[in-house]
């Protein structure tokens, strides 16, 4: 099978140095990194937090897990990972030249647009088919007279297909689904200011810096719209994924791609302590440090980056494939499946609380395999065509697995 997750072998139509590298090996490094940031954002919805999880337990996930819950609580930012993660791949997929004429397969459309409607294709037919029986299976689990929790209205559950609940203010099937709709709006910037275009590192690097600075303009502004479109605190992972795939494109003696990896850094690590750092509270389910956060932060965008510059080559087993292949079926399903897996489990059969975590796991991968192997793989290439029957322009690289996000 054709891999996506390759070093570039593209040339651009305007002289660029340092040139790009050629076509490598696939990265499976990086499926393996998208598997573990699932794993993060589980074992935070399984015992790093309240709410719901708590029902299912029984009680307070500190209580089913005192020495570990507090580090569980961290793994909520395996979202930021996955931003990084999805800004790497979707400028590797995305990155398409720039030509001087219309390629055969185009017919009459430009280049420009045959370009964003392959892109799109690609995103369409990666995105939804799981998603759409995700919502589906969660809705039908939860209508059943056993189940403690409830199943959304069918309005609401078709309003939820379309993947724009969250703009629409409509009640989520998929709790994780906040970060679908953050990766969607990723794709229509890139997509208008990079695919449409054509790639090119003047113009991919002009990206990064304008939607910096427009991001911080947003942020000062407060202007809700302007909040929505430009995600100043979502901005700076995509951008910094970006950043590192030009240090893997053109290697690391890259000085400007270094800088939009550490300005984004640097933004990033804000906005993740911003929004989860809380004075120490007896009544808060778990503290987190501003150290721990900024630290995991770091190891994140550390980890691509070893990526990035071939420091994880080494790690080339063929399974990584099979755990990318996984990793956004899993993260579709493991949260509200898993509420029910873990009630039945630990309370229905009395298994015990780090059995039933570890159970309930295995389940969701089992069940992240079937959808790929029988939803994914079969409706993916037959929607892929459905919206762009043709041919995309030549040059241009196999679609990546969608970033999931929780």
């Amino acid at each position: 099978m054709t891999s996506e997750l390759t070093a570039p072998g593209r040339t651009e139509t305007a002289a660029s140095p340092p040139p790009p590298r050629t076509r490598g090996p696939r990265l499976r490094a990086l499926d393996g990194l998208r598997l573990l940031a699932a794993l993060m954002v589980a074992a935070y919805h399984y015992g790093g937090r309240g709410g719901d999880i708590s029902r299912a337990w029984g009680s307070s996930p500190a209580h089913q897990f005192p020495s570990l819950s507090g580090l569980f609580a961290y793994g909520c930012l395996g979202v930021q990972i996955f931003f990084v993660i999805s800004g790497f791949v979707i400028c590797l997929s995305g990155w398409v030249p720039p030509v001087s004429h219309h390629h055969p397969s185009a017919g009459r459309a430009s280049p420009g647009l045959s370009r964003l409607r392959s892109f799109t294709a690609s995103r369409i037919s990666r995105l939804y088919p799981a998603y759409w029986v995700a919502v589906l299976l969660v809705t039908a689990v939860f209508a059943l007279p056993w189940v403690a929790y409830r199943a959304l209205g069918p309005s609401e559950v078709l309003t939820n297909l379309t993947m724009l609940q969250l703009p629409l203010g409509v009640p989520r099937v998929l709790g994780v689904c906040w970060t679908l709709w953050a990766e969607l709006r990723f794709y229509a910037l890139f997509a208008l200011c990079v695919v449409l275009p054509g790639a090119t590192r003047g113009r991919v690097v002009l990206f990064c810096a304008g939607w910096t600075l427009a991001a911080a303009l947003a942020q000062a502004a407060h202007q809700p719209f302007l909040d929505v479109v430009l995600m100043p605190q979502y901005a700076p992972f995509f951008i910094g994924g970006v950043g590192l795939y030009l240090l893997h494109r053109y290697g690391a003696r890259d000085p400007i791609a270094w800088a939009i990896v550490l300005v984004s850094w640097l933004i990033g690590q804000h906005y993740a302590v911003a929004g989860l750092w809380h004075p120490p509270s007896a009544t808060a389910f778990s503290y987190r440090s501003a150290a721990g956060i900024v630290a995991v932060v770091t190891l994140g965008f550390a980890l691509v980056a070893a990526v990035a510059l071939g420091a994880l080559r080494w790690a080339n087993w063929r399974w990584l494939t099979v755990a990318g292949a996984l990793t956004y079926p899993f993260y579709l399903v493991h949260e509200h499946l898993g509420w029910v897996v873990v009630h039945a489990l630990h309370r229905g059969l009395g298994v015990p609380s780090y059995a039933t975590f570890a159970l309930t796991v295995g389940l969701m991968l089992l069940l992240a395999w079937l959808l790929h192997r029988w939803v994914e793989r079969p409706l993916t290439p037959f929607l892929k065509r459905s919206v762009d029957p043709k041919r995309p322009p030549a040059g241009a690289a196999p679609p990546p697995p969608p970033a999931a996000g929780p």
